[in-house]
């Protein structure tokens, strides 16, 4: 974790675009709160309101405050990571692994915010690349993972992966991974993943379901580079961080490696939150509403 070099005064509160009563409430005492203590430049709107993706990227706010859980702030991430804005989570969805603050603790964390006592918890992005024919398709930056998975039809497909363009394996599975350590607690940990500490830079590649091919994760240094092509009759999708999935034709490839954009999360806490919440979850998963 390393130290801020200033204080904020300049504070965006981005939320999921179907944000329920409750959640909008919330967001008129949190902006009481920032007022309270001084602050006048507060802006909130949801995550996809273009006027606030352009501020943003035009450097407009010193932080963004994201309330929700894990999904919205991996879609905060892909708005901030260009412009180094560091995020603050305040955890009302179900899953909080990304997220800081914790409804109840609002008071105290933002007086800590507004005088500086935090620290900025850096974590790696993948670049993913989408290859046909010899030229790039598209591009994108992912906080947890790409995946390369079967679409509508309920069979394996095959599926091969090269590392610094030596093949690493050849696959029979539901779909193949690679994720980051901020990943390796998402769909890679329900894949049977490791689990790394989330300021860790290294690259997992897990497979999904396979069937008679090797089925352990490997993990890679920041410096590699991984190559998936799939090779199969069926429907083959690419995702990345859960977005909509894109369409692979025979002999498209996907590349994936350390990108040169961070996110910056802001913590209150000590590093070892990371294993009281992993403790916590494990052992009740929320989703489940138990």
């Amino acid at each position: 974790m390393r130290v801020p070099t200033s204080t904020p005064k300049r504070f965006a509160i981005g939320y999921h675009p179907q944000a329920e009563a409750s959640t909008l409430s919330k967001i008129v005492e949190i902006m009481r709160k920032l007022e309270e203590e001084g602050l006048s430049i507060v802006r909130s709107a949801p995550l996809c309101d273009a006027n606030l993706q352009n501020e943003i990227s035009q450097k407009a706010y010193d932080v963004l405050i994201v309330l929700g859980g894990d999904g919205s702030m991996l879609r905060a991430s892909h708005l901030c990571a260009p412009v180094d804005l560091p995020l603050l989570g305040i955890n009302i969805g179900s899953f909080g692994f990304l997220t800081e603050v914790r409804d109840g603790l609002l008071d105290k964390a933002f007086r800590r915010l507004v005088e500086g006592d935090f620290h900025l918890e850096d974590r790696m992005m993948l670049r993913i690349e989408h290859w046909r024919e010899g030229q790039i398709v598209q591009t994108w930056d992912a906080l947890n993972e790409m995946s390369v998975s079967r679409g509508f039809d309920v069979r394996p497909i095959i599926l091969q992966a090269n590392v610094d363009g030596y093949l690493l394996s050849k696959y029979v599975a539901d779909g193949l991974l690679v994720a980051t350590a901020s990943g390796s607690t998402a769909y890679a940990l329900a894949a049977g993943g490791p689990i790394l500490p989330p300021e860790l830079r290294n690259i997992l590649v897990i497979p999904v379901a396979p069937h008679l091919s090797m089925d352990r994760a490997v993990v890679l240094s920041e410096h590699s580079y991984v190559e998936v092509s799939a090779h199969s009759l069926h429907q083959v999708v690419l995702s990345v961080d859960g977005q909509t999935p894109v369409l692979l034709e025979p002999d498209d490839r996907v590349k994936t490696y350390a990108g040169q954009n961070m996110v910056s999360f802001i913590r209150f806490e000590d590093s070892g939150y990371f294993y009281r919440n992993l403790a916590l979850y494990m052992e009740r998963n929320p989703s489940t509403g138990n």
